[in-house]
Parts: structure tokens; sequence; C-alpha cells
């Protein structure tokens, strides 16, 4: 079929009876995959080995690994859709591919990630694809494969593309010994990441991101499926359905996910792990709450600009957005975004498909969530639809400020350098923020959104975190001058209590505060309290004490912000919090180490 114009994606007929929050059925998931895979069409080579989509850019890995990767990823688009004409022309391109055409996998090179897509895609349509290709083109495809069996990962969720490429080599017997050490080797591998309750980091460190979802969850629960392995699936399965407990809450009520971490060109790939939970029977979430997740982060992005006249997924968010991009987008970098589409993998008579559609975390009420291994605190409120994230225990440091500001919502995003008109450190733009006394924002300034800038440094690095609890996160970081900042958050509603406490800092030193970045929301407030006057302050003698009362909303008229929560300081470092309707607590700082402890609760308003 011919693409369908970009505004009309989703211009079939809505069914609100079915589906009250998204209005799509399965067919519009159908129409979307149609209409992609048709628009990438003219853009193969007359051999369909390679699909090089028009952009005026090209990754690190050059044009022909570029090719690879729109080859690859529309393929998997092609697998979960499984339409016997469209592999027709993939079945083309992989003999063209295999036959010399294609880049050799190698250590720690970009073909070893394309590699695992072509492996899964083959995989889940054997009969439709591999089965029907000639011994020849099997054999060097094969061999082609081979080599991802050896290649050297690099140390996060790559080690997974190893396993995913092994566990179909092994399905048809080629190299099975050399194949089923890889699965074992990458699953070995990702254990010493895997941190409990559902959550990995994406490699050493404490990077927590969407790759939990579109990879670390993904490729291990598939690869336990596919091959039966009862015991591997109940292993990661059990893993999945704990992590979606959390996951599900990083959607806002209009399909947002929240514009957190890198690779967010990727889009509703963010849909994967809902699908897979669904497609595995291991999910705590309903068909048709899995449904109206997913749906709304797919109508999200469609309807938002997400595809160009062409029908080409643009490299960016909703458009063209080159401050989501990383050195390794090129052209057909989005189209990872096929994972979303896995869900058409369940039978048109599945629940997931024929449930109605039932409301998401953030539609029923609001919320103030710990989520243990990241140390977050995610915030969300029915009213406006919002979902804040609370940032007190990820950290990547080569891609702030996606990893290091102290929050992230599904409204807002942090800016790059050139908006916000000031130097960036450790590599992350700056941003304008918003601050006032009264609550109401005074003008943009130029420096970065939720964070503790202290001497015009306000890079965050080695961050620790210190505990999350009900209605609270903490952690302690260090910014480039060693400087030590103990950050607190105390959330009701969609109100939020800042503390921070800086110690290391000379006497005099300039501290600001910021909240979240001005112009997204009807209102973005940052109230003044505690040793700052419009989000300014300086460090005293000792280790010195900074409180603020920050808020997003989209409610059109809420009340003031000191209507809603008293903050009282207590001698140097104790911070008491009464919320007008609400539970209340008192959290003391220690300024010989640093350390934030809720000292005392009471679980009823004051």
């Amino acid at each position: 079929m011919p693409p369908l114009s970009p505004p009309s994606f989703l211009a079939l007929p809505e069914d609100r009876a079915l589906s009250p929050y998204t209005g799509c059925t399965r067919a519009h998931w159908e129409a979307a995959a149609d209409s992609l895979l048709a628009a990438v069409a003219p853009y193969a080579t007359a051999d369909g080995a390679l699909y090089h989509l028009p952009a005026d850019r090209t990754s690190w890995s050059g044009r022909l690994s570029d090719g690879l990767e729109g080859y690859a990823r529309t393929l998997l688009l092609a697998a979960f859709r499984r339409d016997e004409k469209v592999l027709e022309r993939y079945a083309d391109g992989l003999a063209a591919g295999t036959a010399g055409v294609w880049p050799r996998v190698r250590d720690r090179s970009q073909p070893l990630v394309e590699a695992a897509s072509v492996a899964l895609a083959l995989r889940l349509t054997r009969p439709l694809l591999w089965d029907r290709l000639d011994d020849a083109v099997r054999q060097r495809a094969a061999g082609w494969l081979g080599d991802a069996l050896t290649a050297e990962p690099w140390p996060c969720n790559w080690e997974l593309f190893p396993v995913t490429v092994g566990g179909f080599l092994a399905e048809i017997g080629h190299e099975p010994q050399a194949a089923r050490a890889a699965v074992d080797r990458g699953l070995d591998r990702i254990e010493q990441w895997y941190l409990g309750d559902g959550w990995y980091s994406d490699g050493p460190g404490r990077a927590f991101d969407y790759y939990n979802g579109w990879a670390m969850h993904l490729y291990p629960v598939l690869h336990a499926r596919l091959a039966g392995d009862e015991r591997l699936l109940d292993l990661y399965g059990g893993r999945l359905a704990r992590h979606l407990e959390d996951y599900a809450r990083l959607f806002g009520a209009d399909g947002a996910p929240v514009h957190q971490g890198r690779s967010l060109t990727y889009r509703f790939a963010t849909a994967a792990p809902l699908w897979l939970g669904a497609l595995t029977g291991r999910t705590p979430l309903a068909p048709g709450e899995t449904r109206r997740l997913a749906s709304g982060a797919l109508r999200h992005f469609l309807d938002r600009g997400a595809v160009d006249g062409r029908g080409l997924l643009t490299l960016g968010w909703h458009g063209p957005d080159e401050s989501v991009l990383q050195g390794y987008s090129g052209p057909a970098s989005p189209y990872w975004a096929s994972k979303g589409f896995i869900g058409l993998l369940l039978p048109s008579d599945d629940e997931v498909w024929t449930a109605r559609e039932e409301p998401g975390p953030t539609d029923r009420a609001d919320a103030v969530t710990p989520v243990g291994p990241p140390n977050w605190l995610l915030q969300t409120t029915a009213s406006d639809g919002l979902v804040r994230l609370h940032n007190h225990g990820s950290e990547d440091v080569r891609y702030d400020p996606y990893y290091t500001r102290l929050a992230y919502s599904t409204l807002t995003r942090p800016s790059a350098p050139e908006e916000a008109g000031a130097p960036s450190h450790s590599g992350a733009p700056s941003h304008s923020g918003a601050s006032a006394d009264d609550g109401v924002p005074t003008g943009d300034h130029p420096c970065h959104d939720n964070s503790v800038i202290v001497g015009g440094d306000p890079s965050r690095t080695h961050i620790e975190p210190l505990g999350a609890g009900s209605g609270w996160a903490a952690s302690r970081h260090r910014n480039g001058d060693g400087v030590r900042v103990t950050s607190l958050v105390v959330a009701h509603g969609a109100v939020e209590v800042r503390a921070h406490l800086v110690a290391g800092a000379a006497p005099g030193t300039p501290v600001r505060v910021t909240g979240w970045p001005h112009g997204f929301a009807p209102r973005s407030e940052l109230l003044s309290l505690h040793g700052l006057v419009e989000g300014a302050g300086a460090a005293g003698d000792d280790a010195t004490l900074f409180v603020a009362l920050a808020r997003l909303t989209a409610e059109p008229d809420p009340r003031p912000l000191d209507e809603l929560v008293s903050v009282t300081v207590e001698g140097a470092y104790d911070v008491s919090v009464s919320w007008a309707s609400g539970p209340a607590a008192r959290f003391r700082f220690s300024s010989a180490d640093g350390r934030c402890t809720a000292s005392s609760w009471s679980v009823a308003p004051l």
C-alpha cells in the first residue's frame, strides 16, 4: 500500500468504545507499520541490501554501516508485521548483502548491533523467510552472522547482541557449540548489572534508562520464549513483570514517555516491554492497560510530527531535533522504533487487542512512588496527566544532561547550549531555568534547569544514592571543583520541596538553585525559601542549607505554593515538611558527612 500522508497515519476511524483513551485498535498499528515499510522502500539500493535514508548527517560508523542499519531495523518491523510480500524484498536484500555488500561484524562495531536485528527477524519469521531461501544464501547469511559469536561487544546492552545471534544460529544448527557459548557468555555478563526489582544498569556504573525495556529485558525474554526454555523464561519473565510495575508509571496521560536517557529518537520503542509482558504472560498489567499505554505512546509521536512528508521517521523526538541525538545516530537509527510493534505478534483475537482500554497509572490518581535500584522518585498527577522523575541515582556523564539533572518529566526536556546562551560544563548543555520568590517566573536566565550551580559550575558527578521512601528521595554528588552537594526532594501532589546542603565551597561562593525549565507548561515555578532570594544564595563558613519549593503543572489555576505546604528549618540542618493535605516528615542533614536521613514521620496530615 502507498504511504499514508503523515498526519493521517492514524486516520482510520477511531474506536472510542473499545479504546476510550486512544481510539486505536490493532488496525491502526497495522496501518502504521504498513505505511512505515512502504515509505522506506524507495530508498533501498537496487539489490535491496542497503537502505540509504535521506538525511544531512551520517553516524560515526559511516554511510555503508548506516545503509545496513536501514535494512536491519526495517526488517525487524517487517518481521513483526509478518507480511510475506514485504518479506520477499528483504529476502533479496539478504542474498545480496551477505554476498559481500555488508560490512563484516567486528569487535565493538555497529554491524554487531544490526546482526542482532537480522537474526531476531529471521528467527521470528523462519517459515516465511529463512526456510524459503536457497541453501547457498542460508550458508552465506549464517557465515556473516557467525562473526557475531566471537565479536567483543561494548560492556553494556551490547552484550545481548551475540546472545540474540547465538540463539538463532543454535536453532538452525550453525556452529551450535559456539552459538550456545555466546548465549551463555552474554547472559552471564548482564547478571553483574542486575540490581533487583526488575532493574538493570546499562553496563557498569549507574546508567538507568529505556534500555532496560527495549534491550536488557527484551532480548533475554524473547530468547527464552523462542528457545522454549521455561527456566530462563521464569527468570527473565519474572524480572520483566516486576520492571513493568515501575515502567508503566513513566508514561504521561498524553502518551509521552519521560524525556530522560539516551537514544530518545527511538520514540515508541518504549512500548516494546509493555507488549512483551503481554506476549509472554509476564506482566502485572491488565490487557486493556497494556494497549492503552502502548497505543498512547504511538499516537503521541505520530500525532506530533515524528514522520516527515515522505512518511519517514525523522532524527528527533516529535519532529527533527538534534538535541536528542548521539554520534551513533544515523539516518535509519530511529527505526529501532520498530520494536514498539512487537505487539503484532499477538493474534488479533488476543485479549490485549479485544479488551476495552483501561486507565494507566497516571490516569488513575496522584502518586509519589519510590523506585529502589535507580533511586528515583516518580511523581504523577492525574489532573494534568504529567509525570515527573526525580533522579537521585542515575548517572552517565557521556550523555549528560539526559542523566545528571535532578529531575525530568513527560513535558520538559533539557535544552541545547545555544538556547540558553551559557557555556556548558562536563559536556552538558545549558538551559533557561525560571525562578521567582512569588512562584511566578520572572524571565529566563542562562543556567541549567533542575540543577544546583555552585560558583558557576552546574556539573553533577559521582552521584551517590542515599535512599528513597514514601514521598522522598535523596542523593549526594560532587561538582567539578569537588564541592559536595546533598540533595533531598519531598513531593506531594504536584508540589516539591527541594533542599540542598552545599559543603566544601569557599565562603561567599555564589549558589543558584534552578527548577523546571520555563515555557513548557502554564506554570513552572520556583519559590525561594531558606538561604535563597530569587533562586540565588551564597555558601557560608560551614556547610550551607538551601531550600525552595518547586512545581511543574498544567493545571490552569493551581493554588499558591505556600498554601499547600509549610517548611521549617530548625537549627542548621533539620527540615520539617507539613502538607496542607497529606503526610508530614522531618529530615536531618548531617554536616559531617553530608548525609540526609528521615528522622521522624507522621502518616496523617498535621
